[in-house]
């Protein structure tokens, strides 16, 4: 297997990838900017930082909102960028997509809208993995319904413990909320198999596809899961907007979050009635600049390929995994294969503490994570306070992977010399 080609990716020097990417034309003190944190944000390519501009030069009118020009254009951007996002992810149409902030807020949205259906003695199982965006709202949602949280379990190779799903989704489950790609260990679950359990027993599944969506092949449909959440700026896109994609007798479950302008069929001074799905999940004015800038994201992730892109990844994990096992000492988490893997790689080392690896990293111009990554259970399950993390995109090579190896060793010549 062969890393993704370059060629399309016009040079600039010193940073051959840097026209494409603008941020990795800059420099982080005086060395070039390795970038290896695309978990947390991915970087945007020109196109779609273009026609974020664009939009808000020449259409940043209000949609729906309007009967003028400016706010046709805004309007007609936003429904096509739907439909766009529907193909994008395998749902049935446009109506199936609802716009908001970033997973967090989809999940969010899934968790307090089934409050109303959920009551003491029901169940709502999540793993032990989760990124706290899909575990702090179900714990919100059963301390205010009384129902109980439960757990899949995870081993100590960085998987879901599944021999005991059948006495795990039981028929008071009603719902099943998991990561698709952990974001610490990196580890690709099973949903299928468990979004098909769930539905064996009448549950609903949650799909947090936060670190699966721009990465590697998704199909909402196929899956058979009732929701999935996932957001633009980690797949090449802008910050400040995310997606829920729902069945369409999912989504009529749910109870809207927030209410007030644009998600309204009608008011008077003593009740409201809501619009219909997807528009009565969005109140206010949306985000509309990030929508069309995004319709430019999957236009850059569809001209690639995402079988291309999972390919590519896999490559670079591969090679990070061996790379980083060279170092005596090294603790890397999660599964010890890369086709077990979404694109990233969290360890710890023996001399250097995660955030002084990451400081020193950053002088040497490498971007890495470095904390709990939002997912403090999981790594008080696994005895750590912090790890170090690297992510990968469709613009990391080689080249990178040797730059960290060689930054770590700097680093633990810092510590322990």
């Amino acid at each position: 297997m062969t890393a993704l080609s370059t060629a399309a990716l016009p040079h600039l020097s010193p940073n051959p990838r840097g026209e494409r990417f603008p941020a990795l034309g800059r420099t982080v003190g005086n060395k070039p900017l390795i970038y290896l944190d695309s978990a947390a944000t991915s970087l945007r390519p020109e196109e779609v930082i273009d026609a974020g501009c664009a939009f808000c030069r020449l259409h940043d009118g209000n949609p729906h909102r309007g009967l003028h020009t400016l706010s046709a254009e805004a309007t007609a951007a936003l429904e096509d960028t739907r439909v766009k996002v529907a193909g994008f992810v395998g749902a049935p149409s446009g109506d199936n997509v609802v716009y908001t902030k970033n997973t967090t807020s989809s999940l969010n949205l899934v968790a307090r809208g089934l409050e109303s259906r959920l009551k003491p003695g029901d169940e709502i199982l999540i793993t032990e993995m989760e990124h706290h965006a899909n575990l702090v709202p179900w714990l919100m949602t059963a301390k205010r319904t009384g129902a109980t949280i439960r757990y899949i379990p995870v081993d100590d190779h960085g998987r879901l413990v599944l021999d005991a799903l059948d006495e795990l989704i039981v028929e008071r489950t009603k719902v099943v909320a998991l990561t698709a790609v952990s974001n610490v260990l990196g580890t690709i679950n099973p949903v299928e198999q468990i979004v098909r359990a769930a539905r064996s027993k009448g549950a609903l599944s949650v799909v947090d596809a936060a670190q699966a969506v721009g990465h590697m092949p998704f199909d909402f449909s196929a899956l058979g899961a009732d929701f999935a959440a996932f957001s633009a700026h980690k797949c090449y896109g802008p910050m400040g907007l995310g997606f829920l994609v729902g069945r369409a007798d999912a989504l009529e479950l749910l109870d809207p979050l927030e209410t007030g302008g644009d998600m309204i069929e009608y008011v008077d001074f003593s009740k409201a009635t809501w619009a219909p799905v997807p528009h009565r999940f969005e109140a206010g004015t949306p985000n509309a600049g990030a929508v069309v800038s995004f319709a430019k994201s999957i236009d850059f992730i569809e001209n690639i390929g995402l079988d291309e892109i999972r390919a590519h990844e896999l490559e670079i994990t591969a090679y990070a995994l061996e790379s980083l096992r060279a170092l005596v000492g090294l603790n890397i988490l999660g599964p010890p294969t890369a086709a077990e893997r979404g694109g990233l790689v969290s360890f710890t080392d023996p001399v250097v503490h995660p955030h002084d690896m990451a400081t020193i990293l950053d002088e040497q111009g490498i971007a890495v994570r470095a904390g709990h990554h939002c997912a403090q259970p999981l790594h008080r399950k696994l005895g750590l306070a912090a790890t170090t993390r690297a992510s990968f995109g469709v613009y990391t090579e080689r080249s990178d992977i040797d730059a960290l190896t060689a930054g770590i060793l700097k680093a633990r010549k810092v510590f322990a010399p």
